[in-house]
């Protein structure tokens, strides 16, 4: 896990704890029904940003014998019960809050002013107040968590945001800057809903933004759910299979390749199979030297006198094979060191040789020497 999405999720629990206590003393001070939404909009966030947190350290475990590519997706699991599970209670809290206020409408009273360390104050001040408060504190931490996003989209050469946001292979991240983005969001609705039925006197307005910002954690469970679901489905890594791809075009030693296949364990972590064919003529280059060096090191291991027929052909066997293996090995190692490379998430590669090609028609005795 990248230290920039860690770094943003411990800013967002601390200030979202402190704006969740905030909010919910002016929610019971003022009886506003969109101050007491987004002061639960505020404790959902808190602690779907300490489940998040608990997937990043999870997460970031080592391979060991149960998890033989380590619990990287244990990330995505903890992210995925945040976002269905709190998210979802978030918005069904809101939404019963809001039908209590709507049913009580008739007996709703809101307090003229609040004594508050001597002082008489209305209850407006005090939305205001801690409305601002969270604002700047939330927009800060939305601040950090754009820096972050946007660095990593330009590092990836991307330029439309929306659909990195949808792309982007950290959900934890994602999560957190689309929080945040809410999160300053509630605030100006509820600032909304609270400034407009001050001036008109009618409670409906704080109510029905309340149900707004209700409505907007639902959604917001739905679009973090898909995005991680994704990730725990054996997502393709389309980047890395293109990069193979071109790999593969420049090596003359490989005919072709099929049956190319990649999951993403996690943002870190890439897995890539496939199979391939070798070119006979090219991997038939410089062998004979090979075999000969293989055979030489096999046959001054036996002295002069034991060196018999049978023991003369069990060297150049062994020779042929030894040889064929470690020119394989080699263009294997080859590809997969370029592969690294070009896509360093990708710390898994398997290539099954499925046969040699026949000699190409096009190709000469001349050519099958040149380099």
């Amino acid at each position: 896990m990248a230290q920039g999405s860690k770094k943003a999720v411990l800013y967002a629990i601390s200030v979202n704890a402190i704006i969740t206590v905030l909010k919910g003393i002016a929610a019971v001070a003022t009886h506003s029904a969109a101050m007491m939404n987004e002061a639960v909009h505020s404790l959902m966030d808190t602690l779907n940003q300490v489940f998040l947190l608990m997937g990043i350290r999870r997460g970031s475990r080592p391979a060991d014998t149960q998890y033989a590519f380590g619990h990287g997706q244990k990330k995505y699991l903890w992210n995925l019960w945040s976002a269905i599970g709190l998210f979802s209670i978030g918005c069904g809290l809101g939404l019963a809050h809001a039908w209590h206020a709507w049913q009580n409408l008739a007996h709703f009273e809101r307090p003229e002013t609040i004594t508050l360390l001597g002082l008489d104050i209305a209850p407006i001040w005090i939305s205001a107040a801690v409305l601002t408060i969270a604002f700047l504190l939330e927009g800060y931490v939305l601040l950090i968590a754009g820096k972050e996003f946007f660095s990593r989209m330009r590092a990836e050469g991307r330029r439309n945001p929306f659909r990195y946001l949808v792309d982007a292979d950290d959900p934890t991240l994602i999560a957190v800057l689309l929080e945040d983005s809410i999160a300053v969001t509630g605030v100006i609705l509820a600032a909304t809903g609270i400034g407009m039925t001050q001036s008109t006197g009618n409670p409906m307005w704080d109510i029905g933004f309340s149900v707004a910002i209700a409505l907007m954690l639902g959604l917001t469970a739905i679009f973090l759910g898909m995005i991680n679901m994704r990730y725990l489905t054996n997502i393709r890594d389309k980047d890395a299979e293109r990069a193979f791809h071109e790999i593969i075009k420049h090596h003359r030693e490989v005919e072709g390749y099929h049956d190319l296949r990649s999951t993403i364990v996690d943002d870190t972590h890439t897995v890539v199979v496939a199979e391939i064919e070798l070119r006979e003529e090219v991997l038939m280059r410089g062998m004979r030297e090979r075999i000969a060096a293989h055979e030489r090191q096999l046959l001054d291991r036996v002295p002069e006198h034991r060196r018999t027929e049978a023991v003369l052909e069990y060297a150049e066997t062994r020779a042929i094979v030894q040889a064929t293996l470690e020119a394989t090995e080699e263009l294997i190692d080859e590809l997969e060191a370029e592969l690294k490379q070009r896509c360093p998430r990708v710390f898994h590669l398997t290539i099954e040789i499925d046969g040699i090609a026949p000699p190409s028609k096009l190709d000469t005795p001349e050519q099958l020497t040149q380099p």
